[in-house]
């Protein structure tokens, strides 16, 4: 008897849990006019945010305005995103893709790179690097099946994702593995890079362009002086100051916008172990202005101006690292071994310098893109890279504008759901992001909520 009485308690007990545990998502299209809002509310756990943000840009969709508040030992996080053309999303499989994958958060997410193994690199860039690099692969018979490369500072970070040419299988003979490192290694320590080049095999499942920030702040390109001149289009301004009544550190940032900016930005707070407990995200054509309030995982905001000053310097890395200079040229054709030590060969015969490159194969196609200028940072020459097209094939090789300039619609165009424009879910969801607004106001962390 008492065993039935204790049940209902039970249930109660267990579906808090299961709400304590499980973020609830809301997502509303009549809300706003040129954006689509995204609501998470969830218990506070630390990298939850950076966890949201990730998957709302690993599926390509930019975050136009974003509202984040941690209230005790909850948060409630506010998105405006659009489509990578600044439309509404429209798209139900994009919509449940999103409910699904925020609702079920829960520790770092990550592709599988079952069937391949992972190669990280690092060390000092120079102009031809990549060519040496996929030449060595090319003869140890290793196939690239992904890659991403960035470089900084004149630093260079790669993960590369390898098969067995033979078999199409991972790579598991440890002596092979160790004769791949020992190679490469070779090959970035070049004259005068014995000690910080680096090579090892990644046994850990990781998203790749979180572990190549944590790859580049190991190394601590932000410590470092540029080798090639940049246009610096995406200098950011960053300021970081305390906020003593409250107890927090506030950093402020100026750039312009591009995509997963904010996700490179909690990256990199991440990687020096702050908690952000309030954000503001505001982005115009003019350019993007983000806010956050920080503290230590122990509670504590920053301590001195040295410390200051580091965190300004991290941050300006990560966000230029991702701000690729160069020509873009897409490569797009059959894959067979060896292509990659050829393109980047031609490329090298031409003094042309690959700052970012993203390579992926899709069902025996190689779909590849670079980066790239001259030797010392300056646009290529059309002539130049004319001639590289003929030398690689000029029709699976072709030129594409620089990434995705962020347009962003006037902020006036925003307006509030209502009657038969917003309907009952828009002025819910609305109220939510108000709420979260209301919630920094009165912490005194923005001058209105209105």
């Amino acid at each position: 008897m008492m065993q039935m009485e204790r049940r209902p308690y039970l249930d109660e007990f267990e579906k808090l849990l299961v709400r304590m545990n499980t973020p609830r998502v809301m997502i509303d299209n009549a809300g706003c006019v040129n954006a689509t809002l995204v609501m998470i509310d969830s218990a506070r756990k630390d990298g939850i945010l950076l966890e949201a943000v990730q998957v709302l840009t690993d599926l390509n969709l930019l975050i136009k305005k974003g509202y984040v508040s941690s209230d005790g030992r909850w948060n409630m996080d506010v998105f405006h995103v659009t489509d990578l053309s600044g439309n509404k999303l429209t798209d139900n499989n994009i919509i449940n893709c999103i409910q699904h994958s925020l609702g079920t958060i829960r520790n770092t997410r990550s592709k599988s790179i079952d069937g391949m193994t992972a190669i990280e690199l690092t060390g000092t860039d120079r102009v031809g690097l990549l060519s040496e690099v996929f030449a060595v692969l090319s003869d140890l018979k290793c196939d690239v099946a992904e890659s991403k490369v960035w470089t900084h500072n004149g630093r260079i970070a790669s993960l590369i994702y390898l098969k067995d040419c033979d078999s199409g299988c991972s790579i598991d003979d440890s002596q092979k593995i160790g004769k791949i490192e020992a190679r490469l290694r070779n090959v970035l320590k070049g004259d005068n890079d014995i000690r910080s080049a680096k090579t090892s095999v990644s046994m850990a499942i990781t998203h790749t362009e979180r572990r190549l920030h944590q790859m580049m702040f190991a190394d601590r390109d932000y410590q470092r002086s540029a080798i090639i001149k940049t246009s610096g289009e995406y200098s950011p301004l960053v300021s970081v100051q305390n906020c003593l009544e409250k107890e927090y550190s506030v950093v402020n940032i100026q750039c312009k916008d591009r995509p997963k900016l904010l996700f490179d930005v909690l990256c990199s707070l991440t990687d020096m172990e702050y908690v952000v407990f309030h954000a503001t995200i505001n982005t115009a054509e003019n350019g993007a202005y983000l806010e956050f309030f920080i503290r230590h995982a122990d509670g504590t905001p920053i301590s001195s101006e040295a410390e200051k000053q580091r965190v300004t310097l991290c941050l300006r890395a990560a966000i230029e690292r991702r701000a690729s200079e160069g020509v873009r040229l897409e490569l797009c054709t059959t894959d067979r071994p060896g292509l990659l030590a050829e393109v980047t060969r031609t490329f090298r015969e031409n003094a042309l310098n690959v700052t970012r490159a993203e390579i992926s194969t899709t069902v025996g196609t190689a779909l590849n893109i670079f980066y790239v200028t001259d030797a010392v940072g300056n646009e290529v020459d059309l002539k130049m890279i004319e001639s590289v097209r003929q030398g690689i094939g000029s029709d699976c090789l072709r030129v594409k504008e620089l990434p995705f300039r962020n347009q962003q619609k006037g902020d006036n165009e925003e307006q509030h759901g209502s009657g038969g424009v917003g309907g009952l879910g828009g002025a819910v969801l609305l109220s939510l992001g108000s709420l979260v607004k209301k919630n920094l106001y009165n912490l005194g962390l923005i001058k209105s909520y209105s």
